[in-house]
């Protein structure tokens, strides 16, 4: 890839300004061929305390500023995404391993982000009302200082868009801490962020693993903590951002069940199953994890596996992240097949003339599974599918909601009626209706349920609003003459 050429080894971004250290760094692998592409500090404390101070500083004269003038830089930034969605879209798929369809369907969010983003002016009105004779009350939104984000390699572009657009026109200043994965889009971002003129300090970037999440998670001089990973480690961020007395809102995993009913579309169906279990090869919260049959659906099952067996590993299917990824994902199939369910589509032992060095698992279709099997109900994060069958649309609604976790459903059927059934009953957050990646657009907002969200708010749209910023409440009389009375 040509874009090789531009890249170089990754420093932390503090105060407007990329800095080296002495610490020990990571290699950056491409998932495409497995080849190294960068390397990256693996950061302390102390380069949280450098990013938080110059924070801090910031903020003062950052969240002086009105709405509207914060908003200018970024017009001019989404502007600049436009400008360099080519380069922005290369540089995901080198690091993430996507498909470039794939990648430039990623920054192409992240601008409608931002789109919303610069709309707050429109959004956001102070409520002012006079609530007695001359006395009258006025309610703003105002910034809470310095803020965190801590991302995941799934999405190293469109993820930090959920919350950095919003969170700095409110008014806040940002810690920004990549995956270690994926730390090159955040690279662009942060240049990107200087030339449309945003004022040093406001955004930083530190880079590292756990000790770095950790610092962030216990500094008394951050207010909120954004984070988008695995349920498991979004329950410690969580549990450790909030004891400190921060806000925090966590978007863990997802089982996402999809609900086909024998009424349903057979080619709409097949494809929009296939294309949810198998778009960013599987590494996304949305993504279908396990189709729940009801009664005879055998035609679009067999029209799903003549679907997934036209994507190929290297062209239309990205790879997985890493190796451990791949090999954590073979096992699950692996195990699926000794638990008794039967393989219809393998996608084990996939390899990629010329990137032999990457990885790759091919679509996989498993069927004949049950609600007890660990493909059933833990989340893979890759290009497979389970597929139980139910006899009834009432037994299928008690195996989604039978589900520890709560992202995302759906139901494929022609009916109204079955359709607002599932609509009321499952227990997820993000409902589609024939509809197979659910995800709401902007101004509506996107979290999950029970195991997939943890924290009051979401994490984009009207609902960051609130996450974001606090109430100013102001109440004044300036008519000594007036009767004075409880209310006033």
């Amino acid at each position: 890839m040509e874009i090789l050429n531009t890249i170089r080894d990754v420093e932390n971004y503090i105060n407007g300004k990329f800095e080296k250290n002495n610490h020990l760094r990571l290699d950056v692998l491409s998932p495409i061929d497995g080849t190294k592409i960068s390397s990256l500090p693996l950061s302390k404390s102390r380069e949280i305390d450098a990013a938080v101070n110059a924070a801090k500083q910031a903020f003062h004269k950052w969240s002086s500023i009105t709405l509207k003038e914060r908003v200018q830089v970024f017009f001019k930034y989404r502007r600049l995404l436009e400008k360099n969605i080519d380069e922005l879209s290369k540089l995901v798929q080198l690091e993430n391993g996507k498909t470039y369809g794939e990648a430039k369907a990623e920054v192409e969010k992240a601008i409608e982000l931002c789109e919303f983003a610069v709309s707050m002016p429109q959004i956001i009105v102070n409520e002012v009302q006079e609530v007695s004779k001359g006395v009258e009350c006025k309610v703003e939104r105002k910034p809470l200082g310095v803020v965190a984000s801590i991302n995941p390699f799934n999405f190293p572009n469109m993820v930090p868009h959920w919350s950095m657009p919003n969170a700095l026109v409110l008014g806040n200043t940002m810690i920004m801490k990549p995956s270690e994965l994926v730390p090159l889009s955040a690279v662009r971002m942060g240049e990107l962020l200087k030339e449309a003129g945003l004022p040093d300090g406001v955004f930083n970037i530190v880079n590292g693993g756990k000790e770095v999440v950790e610092a962030i998670c216990d500094h008394p001089d951050i207010k909120a903590v954004s984070f988008v990973g695995s349920t498991k480690v979004a329950k410690i961020v969580y549990k450790r951002a909030t004891s400190n007395l921060k806000r925090c809102v966590a978007l863990g995993g997802a089982k996402n069940h999809l609900l086909v009913l024998p009424d349903a579309n057979p080619q709409m169906t097949a494809s929009n199953v296939v294309a949810s279990m198998s778009g960013c090869a599987g590494q996304r919260c949305m993504a279908a994890s396990v189709m729940v049959g009801v009664d005879n659906i055998q035609h679009i099952i067999d029209k799903m596996v003549e679907d997934a067996k036209k994507l190929v590993p290297g062209d239309t299917l990205g790879s997985v992240i890493s190796s451990e990824a791949k090999k954590r994902i073979e096992e699950y199939i692996t195990q699926a097949e000794n638990d008794g369910a039967k393989i219809i589509l393998d996608g084990r032992n996939i390899t990629v003339k010329g990137k032999e060095g990457g990885y790759y698992v091919g679509p996989t279709i498993i069927d004949h599974v049950t609600p007890e099997m660990s493909v059933a109900k833990e989340e893979i994060f890759g290009p497979v599918i389970s597929i139980i069958r139910a006899k009834d649309l009432d037994e299928a609604i008690e195996i989604e909601n039978g589900s520890n976790y709560g992202n995302a459903a759906a139901v494929f059927t022609r009916s109204g009626g079955l359709a607002k059934q599932v609509i009321q009953r499952a227990s997820a957050g993000m409902i589609g209706v024939n509809i197979g990646v659910p995800v709401p657009r902007e101004p509506f907002s996107f979290g999950g349920w029970n195991e997939s969200k943890f924290g009051v708010c979401d994490i984009t749209g009207r609902g960051s609003i609130e996450f974001w910023t606090q109430n100013k409440k102001t109440t004044t009389k300036w008519n000594p003459e007036a009767q004075t009375n409880w209310m006033s």
